[in-house]
C-alpha cells in the first residue's frame, strides 16, 4: 500500500478545498472592480480574525488558562491548606500580626458593646450562612488593604467601629471550611441549632444545647465569654 507523504496530503487538502474555494469567491466578489476589492479586503479580514484567535497558540494558551481558573472557582479554593492561599486570605486562618481576630491579647474586661461570645451559632444576615463564633475583636484589625478593599462606602466605614468576629463556616464540600471576618451589624445570633462544621472541636469541647463551650486554651483568651450577662 502506497504510502501518503505530507506534500502529497497537502497537494489533496488543496485540491479538495478548491470547490468551495471557487464558490465562496463566485459569492463574494462581483462584476465591478470595486466589488472584488471589498470581497477581497473581507476574506483577508476574516483570515486575519482566525490567525489571531483559532490559529494563535497565545490565544489557546491563555483560554486554557481562563478554563483552568473558573473550574479551580468551582470547587472552592476554600479546601486548600492555608499556606496556599493568598497572603491576605491566609490570615483569616492564623497570623503573627494579631489581624482577623488572631491576637493572643486577653479580651478582659468584656466590653458591654460586644453583644455576642465566643461558642455562639450565629447566622450572616446577608448570605443566610450558619456559623459559629470562635474570636473577636472590640474594633475592626485587619490589614489596611483589605479594609480599603471591603469598607469603602459610606456604610463600611461606620462598621469598621463596630466589634468584629471570627467564624467559621462549612464550605461547599463536606469536609471544607469558610472562614469570615465580620461585623457585630451583620450577625445573628441563633439558639438551640448545633451546625456540622469541620475543625470546631480544635476550639469547643462540646456543643451544650445552646452553644459551643470553649477549649480551656481558648477560655484563657476570653474568660468572661461562658458568663451569661445577668
Amino acid at each position: 500500500m502506497p504510502q501518503l507523504t505530507a506534500a502529497a496530503a497537502l497537494q489533496l487538502v488543496l485540491l479538495l478545498s478548491a470547490v468551495p474555494a471557487q464558490y465562496l469567491i463566485s459569492r463574494w466578489s462581483g462584476s465591478t472592480a470595486a466589488q472584488r476589492y471589498h470581497a477581497t479586503t473581507r476574506l483577508l479580514r476574516i483570515w486575519k480574525q482566525w490567525r489571531a484567535s483559532y490559529l494563535n497558540g497565545t490565544a489557546w494558551v491563555d483560554w486554557a488558562n481562563q478554563q483552568m481558573s473558573y473550574v479551580k472557582s468551582l470547587v472552592g479554593l476554600e479546601d486548600q491548606v492555608a499556606h496556599q492561599l493568598p497572603p491576605v486570605e491566609s490570615m483569616l486562618y492564623d497570623n503573627d500580626q494579631g489581624f482577623f481576630g488572631a491576637s493572643k491579647t486577653v479580651r478582659s474586661p468584656r466590653p458591654p458593646y460586644v453583644f455576642l461570645r465566643v461558642g455562639e451559632v450565629v447566622m450572616d444576615r446577608n448570605r443566610h450562612m450558619v456559623g459559629v463564633v470562635v474570636s473577636w475583636d472590640p474594633e475592626l484589625r485587619a490589614p489596611s488593604e483589605w479594609v480599603d478593599m471591603m469598607y469603602s462606602s459610606p456604610e463600611g466605614i461606620a462598621a469598621e467601629n463596630t466589634p468584629h468576629y471570627k467564624v467559621l463556616f462549612s464550605g461547599p464540600g463536606p469536609s471544607s471550611l469558610l472562614v469570615a471576618y465580620l461585623p457585630q451589624t451583620q450577625l445573628e445570633r441563633i439558639t438551640g441549632m448545633r451546625p456540622d462544621i469541620p475543625t470546631l472541636e480544635n476550639y469547643f469541647t462540646h456543643f451544650d444545647g445552646e452553644r459551643f463551650i470553649m477549649q480551656p486554651w481558648l477560655r484563657e483568651l476570653f474568660p468572661e465569654d461562658e458568663v451569661n450577662d445577668a
